[in-house]
């Protein structure tokens, strides 16, 4: 199987791309970020790239599924700049992999177009364009999120907060999954959505654990 990760870098991505690189069915992985993640391993292959609006040349095409892990805090961010990211950088790269392939799209507990956070909005328009796309979409939203093996946040305010709740995480992934799950459960659970598809296509934190 080949795959494709976008965020790599981040807490989630880096996470995911553990996963792949371990999962011994994965020949390859294509990783796609705007800086490399200092990771040397046989299946990875990296590139480097600015314009998230315009994958030509990139060749998205040939996997069998896209991990899209890529995502920003909507906090002190204008609403464009949010919406720009959040949705076309998404749907360009839906666009540019294999018609059919598998698409995973980490969005968030709480997402919805109907909802009134804005960020929820944003996303739920994200996963409504992807599920109308001819793709094998996954919409994956995890509420609180374990970070595992050296998987970091890159918000100043998320890491001091995951750093506070140190101590209840494990419990709460353990026994709470309707809540909490963990970068190396979102990571595993993609790859078998990959292998096997799923029930249905938007994945709450307890579906997510199940899987």
């Amino acid at each position: 199987m080949k795959v494709i990760v976008f965020g790599a870098t981040g807490m989630v991505g880096k996470g995911v791309l553990r996963e792949c690189l371990l999962a011994g069915d994965v020949t390859e992985v294509l990783v796609v970020g705007r800086s490399p993640t200092g990771q040397r391993h046989p299946k990875l292959r990296e590139v480097t790239h600015t314009d998230f609006t315009d994958f030509t040349g990139v060749g998205l095409t040939g996997y069998d599924a896209c991990f899209f892990c890529l995502g920003v805090s909507s906090v002190g961010m204008s609403a464009e700049v949010y919406r720009h990211i959040t949705v076309d950088y998404t749907l360009a790269a839906a666009r540019a992999v294999s018609p059919g392939s598998t698409f995973v799209y980490v969005s968030g507990a709480g997402t919805g177009t109907t909802r009134r956070a804005r960020w929820a909005q944003v996303k739920g328009a994200t996963e409504d364009a992807l599920l109308g796309m001819d793709l094998r979409a996954y919409m994956f939203r995890p509420g609180f999120i374990q970070p595992r093996h050296g998987a970091v946040s890159k918000v100043r305010l998320f890491r001091v907060l995951y750093t506070l709740l140190r101590p209840v995480t494990g419990p709460l992934v353990r026994f709470a999954p309707g809540i909490a799950t963990s970068t190396e459960q979102i990571g595993r659970a993609m790859l078998r959505v990959a292998r096997e598809g799923a029930p249905k296509r938007i994945l709450e934190s307890r579906d997510i654990a199940a899987l």
